[in-house]
């Protein structure tokens, strides 16, 4: 996680910064209960991994990633991003049918995904957006 620009004192950066602490732990809770063959604690484990990842990735969405997209500079970067959202959804849903076997990736996913968040686009965010900018990201981000 980045820690050396100071983005993060940016409220909406910062929320999305401890949302990442939340979800990379509760992936590790996936994996370690998957590893210990225990199903009924996996199921409750994707549970919980959704529950974090899907208002987070609605609030990257509708507010940091569609005012980035408005700067043709970004728009290829977020979409990636986005597009990554869906893949990490796809293979949670596969993991929440019971195919176990993509947890380590699944896992890699994410953690690549964060690591181009927190070093890549939050940062430039920060220095790309102004304050009114951050207010329209503040209004439309649930």
């Amino acid at each position: 996680m980045c820690s050396y620009c100071g983005c993060r004192a940016i409220t909406m950066i910062g929320r999305l910064s401890t949302e990442h602490v939340a979800i990379i732990n509760a992936t590790g809770a996936l994996r370690r209960v998957v590893l210990d063959g225990d199903g009924t604690e996996a199921a409750t484990a994707v549970e919980e991994l959704a529950a974090l990842l899907d208002p987070h990735t609605r609030g990257e969405e509708q507010g940091l990633f569609a005012e980035l997209r408005l700067d043709e500079d970004f728009a290829d970067h977020v979409d990636a991003l986005c597009a990554e959202h869906r893949e990490i959804d796809a293979r949670l849903a596969r993991v929440a049918d019971g195919d176990h076997s993509d947890v380590q990736e699944l896992e890699n996913l994410l953690r690549r995904h964060i690591d181009k968040e927190e070093n890549g686009i939050f940062p430039a965010a920060a220095v790309a957006l102004d304050g009114a900018a951050w207010d329209r990201i503040q209004k439309r981000a649930p």
